[in-house]
């Protein structure tokens, strides 16, 4: 069971599918699906590949999620290993981009179907995979996308479990049974150029954008609940002036994000936000506004047992549920009414150069996953 996960991880690490690029391991993961007796649909939409598999004809829907595309690994010289080579060095650990997000869940999950199916030939209810090559980029034309074209043909998931990185310390210790919602905006303040000796001829766009941005940052959102941390609003870049100490700017810019809980929404933020723009004499409509994602949760059902006793019986860990960290394509999944979590491996070094985990956790992470299966559909 081991050898097999592994492999196929390290296979899937040495194609270089750095977004919106595939370079293969769908056609790869299809055809051991096929051969497992998954009918397998490959969907491309735009520049993205994606995967739709399923097995069973009826009831309940298990869907293993994920994305087989990686961020680039940057420069070659910061890694110990090259980023593709999936080495497996002296002291047993994976290395490479992907290793751990999330490549390594993706083979898990692959193995853990294949042993599933052999010794559950007649399950109950159907196990489906959703894969894209799109989750690292825009995540326009991925599972966003598989969604609507799962929503055209009455295809609806019961339970999704999404291998993103959850874990902290140990494999297992976390699993993500919700995520914040992000909302982003870009204010353009237009006021009137002019000379700082002579304030009374000129607007300056900067003072009032500023002014705005301060009250933003000043007020108190909201509390968080048992699941979620109170709502966070971060300015994340400003631009004005000419580069001149005497010139008053005439235009400011600046981006910014707020990571909410389910107590706020795009709508209220945006209310408030608009109803603040009158205080400081700024027009709403100079800020452009864009919602990467509603905030989900998954407060208890059978897919959070299945997973906390999966992860009891193969590491002795009583698991913790979180919803911290980023967006993820769970995102797109949850507002259908699924049961969304996240599980995967150690989230220590995503996105860096040196990405790795234990080699030997890719064989106990595709174990949990087959006892969630067989809790679900066996």
């Amino acid at each position: 069971m081991g050898d097999d996960a592994l492999a196929l991880a390290r296979a899937l690490i040495t194609r270089e599918s750095v977004t919106p690029a595939d370079a293969g391991c769908q056609a790869l993961i299809g055809a051991r699906l096929e051969a497992a007796g998954f009918a397998v649909e490959h969907l491309r939409f735009g520049e993205v590949d994606n995967l739709w598999a399923v097995a069973g004809e009826s009831g309940p829907l298990l869907c293993f999620a994920g994305h087989t595309d990686v961020v680039p690994p940057g420069p070659v010289r910061d890694w110990t290993h090259p980023p593709f080579s999936a080495h497996v060095d002296d002291d047993g650990w994976l290395n490479g981009r992907g290793a751990s997000d999330m490549k390594s869940s993706v083979a898990a999950m692959v193995c853990a179907a294949e042993r599933f199916r052999a010794a559950h030939p007649d399950h109950a209810g159907r196990l489906a995979f959703l894969l894209t090559s799109d989750e690292e980029g825009p995540a326009v034309d991925g599972t966003r996308a598989v969604m609507d074209w799962l929503a055209a043909r009455n295809i609806a998931i019961d339970y999704c479990l999404v291998g993103e990185p959850s874990s902290s310390a140990q494999l297992g210790d976390t699993v993500k049974n919700g995520r914040r919602g992000s909302l982003n905006g870009y204010a353009r303040v237009q006021g009137r150029q002019g000379h700082v000796a002579y304030p009374h001829k000129a607007d300056n766009a900067l003072h009032r954008l500023v002014a705005l941005l301060s009250d933003l940052t000043a007020h108190h959102w909201d509390d968080g609940d048992e699941f979620f941390p109170p709502t966070s609003f971060q300015v994340s870049n400003i631009e004005a002036g000419t580069g001149a100490e005497n010139v008053i700017p005439g235009v400011a810019e600046a981006r910014f994000n707020w990571r909410f809980n389910p107590a706020q929404s795009e709508e209220t933020i945006r209310a408030h936000v608009e109803r603040r723009c009158e205080a400081f004499d700024i027009v709403p409509g100079e800020i452009e506004w864009r919602l990467s994602g509603a905030p989900f949760i998954t407060r208890s059902g059978p897919l959070i047992e299945a997973t906390r006793q999966a992860i009891q019986a193969r590491t002795g860990i009583d698991t913790t549920l979180s919803t911290a960290g980023g967006t993820s394509d769970g995102r797109f999944i949850a507002p259908t009414g699924a049961e969304v979590i996240e599980l995967g491996p150690l989230n220590d070094t995503i996105h860096q150069a040196d990405e790795r985990i234990q080699a030997g956790d890719v064989a106990r992470l595709s174990a949990i996953y087959e006892d969630i299966a067989a809790a679900l559909l066996g």
